[in-house]
């Protein structure tokens, strides 16, 4: 793998499934599956295969139906856990592992019960074991964003020596600052003896709205995988999103770090999953939000008419989005309107749309946003329709 290739991991069918009322069936997770290999997804956690029979069918047959990424099953340091999705896993081309323990004084007190050396022993004993199975095991130090990093250091060097490939750093409360999570990453990347021939990986949650930026300070200092969700999904207020992290290293060249993602059809996986977990996806979403490209601010409309770069940093085929939207209100100018009214037949003078606009105002101050019927109507009822439509 190139130093300047991020891998993309995507855990919509794990971690996003676990939002609740978020319930896919088999048929519904390999679509998913089938769409996300073809977005260029390189790893795809299809699920936690213990934890039900319904997980451990949807894990084997989506092993089966991917042709290019790896597919991942997610285990606890439980010896059953891992032969499971070890079993779930037989027909994957390329398998993966994941399994780990929690790592915070929090979780090692509270819901281990446990002290620090038992959970490095536990966590060597679960890769090692995980590790006959397949070649490819991902650690995850649950809780990493509160973990100490010296202590986090240990737990790390000791996967490694078990025969981790990847080091997963998972956020797992959305605490850190980006400042503080991407110094995690350096110190590992600097401290952890035998670090290069692993993979630091990740995995941000969005508690405190910071698992985009979290997750690009990551790979900044060092990082080569995100572990992301499509539109964000997952536990509480979600996890990093795919289609975010996708577009800020692409619109940011001098980063020199780079996805194998084909960013044209983010739009449309974004409405896949939207639809398939009848998860409503907020108008404002960066990237693939109803609203990511629709203007009805008449500064912005004028602006982006002219010359769309103006207020638009990513162009929307780059995402599969047709073209930009230039939404008529009541706070629209004169341009929005000729725009708008040429694009189904008029071609308005300057002294006719001073008329229509007056009109226009009077109409939009009535509705929240005019469409095309409504601009019809507002040119047939002018006094000046037959002289415009007779040009």
């Amino acid at each position: 793998m190139s130093d300047s290739n991020i891998q993309i991991f995507d855990t919509t069918l794990r971690d996003g499934e676990q939002v609740p009322g978020c319930k896919l069936n088999t048929e519904q997770k390999v679509i998913i599956a089938k769409a996300l290999d073809n977005l260029g997804v390189d790893i795809i956690e299809a699920g936690f295969p213990v934890s039900s029979p319904g997980d451990f069918k949807s894990v084997q047959e989506i092993s089966k139906s991917v042709t290019n990424a790896t597919v991942c099953g997610l285990t606890r340091s439980v010896k059953n856990d891992i032969k499971v999705a070890a079993e779930a896993l037989e027909y994957a081309k390329k398998p993966r592992i994941h399994t780990g323990i929690g790592t915070s004084d929090s979780h090692i007190k509270h819901k281990f019960k446990s002290n620090r050396e038992d959970i490095i022993q536990r966590a060597y004993d679960a890769v090692k074991y995980a590790k006959s199975f397949v070649y490819d095991v991902e650690f995850y130090a649950e809780d990493a964003g509160r973990t100490d990093n010296e202590y986090l250091a240990r737990v790390c060097e000791t996967a490694i020596k078990a025969g981790a490939t990847v080091l997963n750093i998972p956020d797992t409360t959305g605490y850190c600052l980006p400042s503080e999570y991407g110094a995690k990453i350096k110190y590992l990347k600097e401290n952890v003896k035998g670090i290069e021939s692993a993979i630091l990986s990740c995995h941000c949650h969005n508690d405190l709205g910071l698992a985009t930026a979290n997750s690009i300070e990551g790979v900044i200092n060092g990082a080569r995988q995100i572990e992301c969700t499509i539109n964000g999904i997952g536990e509480r207020a979600g996890n990093t999103a795919l289609e975010e992290v996708v577009m800020i290293l692409k619109q940011h060249p001098y980063l020199n770090l780079n996805t194998n993602i084909e960013t044209s059809q983010l739009y449309g996986i974004s409405q896949l999953v939207s639809d398939s977990m009848g998860v409503y996806t907020q108008p404002n979403k960066a990237i693939v939000g109803a609203n990511a490209f629709a203007h009805s601010s008449g500064i912005h409309q004028d602006g982006v008419i002219k010359h769309r770069e103006t207020y638009e940093i990513i162009d929307p085929k780059d995402v599969g989005v047709t073209e930009s939207a230039i939404v008529l209100t009541a706070r629209s100018g004169r341009a929005a309107l000729a725009y708008r009214a040429k694009h189904i037949g008029y071609e308005l003078t300057k002294l006719q749309l001073d008329v229509i606009y007056s009109n226009f105002l009077k109409f939009a101050d009535r509705k929240k946003e005019i469409d095309n019927n409504d601009i019809h109507e507002i040119i047939e009822t002018s006094h000046i329709y037959k002289e415009i439509i007779s040009a």
